[in-house]
């Protein structure tokens, strides 16, 4: 089975712009997420639409797979990057793992975890969660819930929180039922992710902002994986200040 790696990174975010090229420790965060990727997979790039990301990506050594502007999601992205590797490489792949550029330190453990589900030929899409610790605040609509089958298949994706506990107070919820929070990766068979990229935005996405519903409301099904190691987005820059910090910490 070939694996292509992919980290689709833009430089125009709108809560966080320059976001893959901030400083942690040293090192732009973008080549924290090509490293700790590196050591999973021998097939990697960083797909982006910015001259910036990729004159930083190449400085350190890093491949680039330029894309168009108009990506509206990191998967769609992801797409085009696939496509156009294997036409310069003359290479045909199995597998893209789409790992987010705002996960420094996204552990090697949890990419195998996801990319060894496609051991199972049914496997069509693959991604990973973590339950909420009990500290854990499971209201904040930027960290997305999932809730699953029988089969650890995603049933919904939401920024609510999900399932609602009847006859509970609020404050007891996370005590008495296990919430699971979503980590921003996903891994797809080559023919899946080109198919998925293909259809209509639906309304529970639309609704949502969460590209994931479209590929459920048009009866994709995303294998999910359970990890309990904690991985750190950089959502905004008060995020970032927590990440440095946590860089200082396993660098010391």
């Amino acid at each position: 089975m070939k694996i292509l790696g992919l980290i689709p990174a833009r430089f125009a975010s709108t809560r966080f712009p320059g976001k893959p090229l901030t400083d942690i420790s040293g090192k732009p965060m973008i080549q924290w997420v090509f490293e700790r990727t590196s050591q999973v997979f021998e097939h990697v790039y960083v797909a982006t639409d910015d001259e910036r990301i990729k004159l930083a990506v190449e400085s350190f050594g890093g491949r680039v797979a330029m894309t168009s502007s108009n990506h509206q999601s990191g998967t769609d992205r992801c797409a085009e990057a696939l496509d156009n590797i294997e036409k310069q490489t003359n290479t045909r792949y199995d597998v893209v793992v789409n790992i987010q550029g705002d996960e420094p330190f996204i552990q090697p453990e949890q990419l195998k975890k996801v990319a060894n589900c496609f051991n199972d030929s049914s496997i069509q899409i693959a991604t990973l969660v973590k339950q909420f610790s009990k500290n854990e605040d499971i209201y904040n609509p930027n960290t997305p819930k999932v809730i699953l089958n029988k089969n650890d298949e995603a049933i919904y994706f939401s920024r609510s929180v999900i399932p609602f506990i009847r006859r509970k107070e609020k404050s007891d919820w996370n005590s008495s039922h296990p919430f699971y929070k979503h980590i921003g990766l996903y891994a797809y068979r080559c023919d899946i992710l080109r198919e998925i990229t293909k259809l209509e935005q639906s309304p529970l996405e639309l609704a949502e902002s969460l590209e994931q519903l479209r590929w459920i409301e048009n009866g994709y099904r995303i294998k999910v994986e359970k990890t309990d190691m904690e991985t750190f987005a950089v959502d905004t820059p008060e995020d970032l200040e927590r990440v440095k910090e946590f860089a200082k910490s396993i660098l010391l």
